[in-house]
């Protein structure tokens, strides 16, 4: 063995981490790349049926298919050269096999994923001089690998923060006034509103396209260019975006009237609203849907969809159509409907009535692939549960003419291989925060009730 091949890491890949990233392959350099074979046998196995994560194992396979080829059983085990998309070759990619067979295994082989930390001891004493490093997104798995001396990672390609607490909230609050930190300031008018161009230094540090300035004097700014040394805000006086309103909803406090702003700008193509249980994302995000689509007539159709965990598997069982299948995972959609008509006279009438007229139509994530929707308002609740990989799949089906609300509370996580910093929520905020037609904001408390503030806070 070479020096420089004594250098180069042996990155073994776990089911998961395919799942989550069937691209994962291609995300270690120059270093060499293993699946065991166990985890093909787990990508066969998952790899039938309309789940999301059917589709995740089948783009996985396909990406190891073009790069294995046509290889030998040898070049396979000593690693086939990755081609990547400018033509450059770059690292290897080898196929692991049960080696431990040969020995005593150190753990009981009753499980999978005994078996592959298993196959790793034999592979780290057949190269005690290179890294053999499992990458699994599986804590409890890489618990066991370091039990075993086997160094053990969770995949961070995608990974974006290093502390969810860094996550762009859409808005900064500042201390006192605005304006007496400005010396410098140009403000001009147009036929869409008053601007102002101040100096980029006095601002605070990672300002971003929509991003908001508030001060304790009532001060509204959003910024709308960010040169070298200057940055520009559109002035939005506080009472107006306090008058708001959407569908005949209002907003409560000044971080939803900064939401509803997004909400509700035709110019902006990509909103995300972060926050807590009962802070006004859904019902903020319908309310401006139904008055875009059906007073404003910018959208033909509401497209409402969700992430829940089971969803993929338990939908195939329920009976009836597609929406009809959708409607129990959609029940904060009908609820907040019903709170935007709690004082009409007859309010499930109202709610009949707008299922209706309003083109809102339900749709399982399932059957969004593969598929483009033009002219729509596409409504995502529950996104913290999707990955960086199911997020860009669903938001790429966003076609000319249409406009993208995602939805999530990064504090109820309910896939077992995600957390707040790894979700595709988090991803798609830190990716989009520069994006001159995208906006999100952080939701602050739970107007919803006194009991589920205290909830969410104590429990």
């Amino acid at each position: 063995m070479t020096a420089q091949q004594a250098t180069l890491k042996l990155y073994v890949l776990d089911t998961n981490v395919l799942i989550h990233d069937p691209s994962a392959i291609l995300k270690f350099q120059e270093h060499q790349v293993v699946i065991p074979m166990i985890v093909l046998e787990e990508l066969d196995k998952l790899k039938m049926g309309k789940q999301s994560i059917a589709a995740d194992c089948r783009e996985a396979i396909r990406q190891i298919d073009r790069i294995i080829g046509d290889a030998t059983p040898v070049e396979i085990a000593k690693g086939v050269p990755i081609l990547r998309d400018n033509e450059e070759v770059q690292g290897t990619l080898s196929i692991l096999l049960d080696s431990f067979k040969e020995t005593s295994p150190i753990l009981p082989t009753n499980l999978n994923d005994n078996k592959i930390i298993n196959s790793l001891v034999k592979l780290q004493q057949n190269h005690p001089k290179r890294d053999v490093i499992l990458i699994t997104k599986d804590i409890n798995m890489r618990l066991k690998a370091k039990g075993c001396g086997i160094s053990a990672q969770d995949y961070q390609n995608d990974q974006l923060l290093s502390d969810i607490d860094l996550l762009e909230q859409g808005f900064h609050a500042l201390k006192g006034s605005f304006w007496q930190e400005q010396h410098q300031v140009e403000t001009f008018h147009d036929a869409t509103g008053t601007y102002h161009k101040v100096l980029k230094e006095v601002l605070p540090e990672n300002v971003h396209i929509n991003h908001f300035i508030i001060d304790e004097q009532e001060f509204v700014g959003r910024i709308t260019t960010i040169n070298d040394e200057t940055v520009t805000l559109i002035d939005l006086p506080k009472e107006l975006l306090m008058q708001q309103q959407a569908w005949g909803l209002k907003p409560q406090n000044i971080i939803q009237a900064l939401a509803l702003n997004l909400l509700l700008d035709p110019n902006i193509h990509l909103v995300s609203l972060t926050g807590q249980a009962g802070s006004g994302k859904t019902i903020l995000a319908l309310a401006a849907a139904i008055e875009m689509t059906v007073a404003n007539k910018q959208f033909k159709r509401i497209i409402a969809t969700r992430s829940t965990r089971g969803l993929d598997e338990d939908i195939g069982y329920l009976p009836g159509t597609e929406a009809e299948k959708m409607e129990p995972w959609l029940g904060a959609i009908t609820d907040n409907l019903e709170a935007l008509h709690s004082d009409d006279e007859n309010a499930p009438s109202s709610v009949d009535y707008i299922l209706q007229k309003v083109p809102l139509q339900f749709k399982s994530l399932n059957y969004i692939r593969g598929r483009s929707f033009q002219q729509s308002l596409i409504l995502i609740d529950e996104c913290q549960n999707l990955t960086p990989h199911q997020i860009k799949t669903i938001i790429t089906r966003a076609g000319a003419g249409s406009k993208v609300i995602c939805l999530g509370n990064l504090s109820q996580i309910d896939t077992p291989y995600l957390s707040p910093i790894s979700t595709g929520l988090t991803y798609l905020v830190e990716r989009f925060k520069d994006f001159e037609h995208g906006g999100t904001i952080t939701l602050q408390g739970s107007p919803r009730s006194i009991l589920a503030e205290y909830a969410e806070n104590h429990l």
